[in-house]
């Protein structure tokens, strides 16, 4: 059995880490250097890196922070935010990430993701996908979760395994900051629907959400931001509380 992935995620918004309640309202959590140095050192299996504002404010990932990072730490490192092109991928794969998250740049355009896929493997190339659900059916939304769309989630999920991503990223925009768990019933279709690894996001609060997401929600990893950044829980005591409910884990 494949252990089960803890995986902070350090949300940048100006060189500093942020976090938000439903994709708002964000308030600082600290220096993401220091806090990349501390989970690699605390026991994370790997750490996202995203710059929540690059989509929206049309610029590129801090690629020089993405090197500060990544020479902190000596555990897989994902960096997404403003990614549109190959060119873009080969910049912060050079500054030391290990795989790339691209979000509304491949809704835009899906051949995105086939032409990453191509020059670098399915193995670094991460797809996020934010959603909500509108009238009970979840919707994709677009930069940071301002733009909604159309576009059905599972849908889409499915797609962007047959164009070869390596991994899906979900976000649950309902459930994001709110700490009364995981999206666990869209997961767990997700995992029916997928052979890709599907990583969790969104309304961690406490360890019985990580056990449920991994068991009912049926997720191969699971992120969280503020719980780790508000030393509300840590990363070690997590795992440890895991291992001891069956599920496999690097300790």
């Amino acid at each position: 059995m494949l252990a089960k992935r803890i995986i902070p995620c350090l949300d940048i918004k100006n060189g500093r880490t942020v976090k938000g309640v439903n994709f708002v309202d964000l308030r600082d959590a600290g220096d993401p250097v220091e806090l990349a140095d501390i989970y690699a050192r605390e026991g994370a299996d790997e750490l996202v890196f995203l710059d929540i504002s690059a989509t929206e404010e049309r610029r590129k990932t801090l690629a020089e922070l993405v090197y500060h990072v990544a020479e902190k730490v000596n555990i897989p490192f994902t960096v997404g935010g403003g990614i549109s092109s190959v060119e873009d991928v080969d910049v912060l794969l050079h500054n030391g990430a290990d795989k790339v998250s691209i979000n509304s740049s491949a809704v835009k355009n899906p051949q995105l993701i086939n032409d990453l896929v191509a020059k670098f493997g399915s193995q670094c190339i991460v797809v996020a996908i934010d959603a909500k659900q509108i009238d009970g059916e979840w919707k994709v939304h677009l930069v940071g979760g301002k733009v909604p769309t159309e576009i059905d989630l599972f849908k889409w999920a499915k797609e962007v395994e047959e164009r070869g991503a390596g991994e899906i990223l979900f976000t649950s925009m309902d459930h994001d900051g709110t700490k009364e768990g995981f999206a666990n019933e869209a997961l767990a279709k997700l995992s029916t629907l997928l052979n890709i690894p599907i990583i969790a996001s969104g309304g961690a609060g406490n360890m019985q959400h990580f056990v449920d997401t991994f068991t009912s929600g049926k997720a191969d990893a699971a992120l969280a931001a503020s719980v780790f950044h508000f030393k509300e829980m840590e990363i070690k005591h997590l795992k440890e509380t895991l291992q001891n409910k069956g599920i496999a884990v690097r300790l």
